[in-house]
């Protein structure tokens, strides 16, 4: 049996999250991010869900901080709504809008930490070829360009072309 994924939970209200022990995680919780940070020096953990709104450090701030110095470890954040600083971006490898409900965040949290053991994975076979965790946001379009695309005449083109 495989030990359970230790999740590190930096959230004013930590007590929300004690559904994530039922899903079969582990929970290191603390109420601020000078708390956070120091539970994650003394204590080893699989992932990190920080709430952005975190009062004196704002969960931007911590996840910079801890990306500095356990760059492998994957940060989901957790906020109210998308509107966040570009800067709230930069360190997390997930985020996760509260009205979406646990079951997003339990599905974003499994594959963050899917992904991180696959790389240990191919990491252990081959160092050298070991990519870098790529950073994703869920739940906010990706923009490609400011042009509007224009739609396609070609009907292979459609996302369900016609039977013929």
């Amino acid at each position: 049996m495989e030990a359970q994924p230790t999740l590190l939970c930096i959230h004013r209200d930590p007590g929300q999250f004690l559904y994530l022990q039922q899903d079969g995680y582990r929970l290191v919780t603390a109420t601020c991010g000078n708390e956070g940070l120091r539970f994650l020096m003394l204590q080893a953990v699989d992932a990190v869900v920080i709430e952005f709104h975190l009062g004196l450090l704002d969960g931007a701030v911590v996840a910079s901080e801890i990306k500095q110095v356990l760059p492998d470890v994957p940060i989901v954040m957790v906020c109210d709504n998308l509107d966040l600083p570009n800067d709230a971006l930069k360190s997390v490898d997930a985020i996760v809008v509260r009205s979406d409900g646990p079951h997003f965040l339990m599905a974003t949290l499994h594959f963050v930490l899917s992904i991180e053991w696959l790389q240990q994975r191919e990491g252990a076979r081959s160092p050298a070829t070991r990519k870098p965790f790529n950073r994703i946001s869920l739940g906010r379009p990706r923009r490609t360009t400011t042009r509007a695309r224009q739609p396609s005449t070609d009907r292979r083109d459609a996302p369900f072309p016609a039977r013929s």
